[in-house]
């Protein structure tokens, strides 16, 4: 009997390492405060497929080369969030801080992200989000058409793994790559388009929002009709 609860003990441990483990591989070196060990091997059972297929697939793509963006980089930014999350957020590329922190969406318009996803009750933990292009652009530029391009299969990728059912767009230039359109964002905006088999709203970026304040109450009708989407 001593010796089955020191395996189990044993076996809880390996459990934790591996999640604690794949966690900071993935997403950076984040010390998670809240961390409760029962509610860490419940996930650790549930959503193991599809972290792991995500790791698997991180490391293989890690140190693409694919496109010229690649040379300049600090750290690719794979995407971060719930690997079983039925909601995706789809942005355009990394900005500054996302390349020195390799997670999306931390600057900013991350932070402004926040606040809208609050709003509507929802948190990065309940999603997962990720960009079109996983490599910043220079002076953050718009990245190019045969940029997009090579990182399509990237992101082709994660939504096979994740198989979400429901995919908020942000911005004109994920909104191009997704939708295969040169349509603007107030074109694009109040409808429900199907992309890799889920339902998708066309939003403008959170850094647009920064830019021009104007944009807030069209975002804003936009995530409410995504919210109503969702529940």
């Amino acid at each position: 009997m001593e010796d089955s609860i020191q395996q189990g003990i044993s076996n809880l441990l390996d459990e934790l390492k591996s999640y604690l483990y794949s966690q900071r591989e993935l997403y950076g070196e984040d010390i998670y405060l809240d961390y409760a060990p029962q509610k860490a091997v419940k996930m650790e059972v549930e959503q193991k497929q599809n972290r792991e297929q995500l790791i698997k697939f991180y490391y293989e793509i890690k140190d693409c080369q694919k496109c010229e963006l690649a040379k300049n980089r600090t750290k690719l930014v794979f995407g971060s969030g719930n690997p079983d999350a039925q909601i995706m957020l789809i942005g355009e590329a990394p900005g500054y801080h996302e390349d020195i922190e390799g997670k999306p969406f931390v600057g900013n318009a991350g932070q402004l992200l926040d606040k809208i996803l609050s709003a509507i009750q929802l948190s990065r933990d309940k999603i997962f989000i990720t960009n079109v292009v996983k490599c910043r652009p220079p002076q953050n530029r718009d990245p190019l058409p045969e940029e997009c391009e090579a990182c399509n299969f990237i992101l082709k990728r994660q939504v096979e793994i994740i198989e979400p059912k429901y995919i908020l767009i942000l911005g004109r230039i994920a909104a191009s790559v997704l939708l295969q359109t040169e349509g603007s964002i107030a074109s694009l905006r109040g409808k429900v388009y199907q992309v890799f088999g889920a339902q998708a709203i066309v939003t403008y970026h959170p850094a647009a929002l920064l830019r021009n304040a104007s944009l807030k109450r069209s975002t804003w009708e936009d995530v409410q009709l995504f919210q109503k989407l969702y529940q």
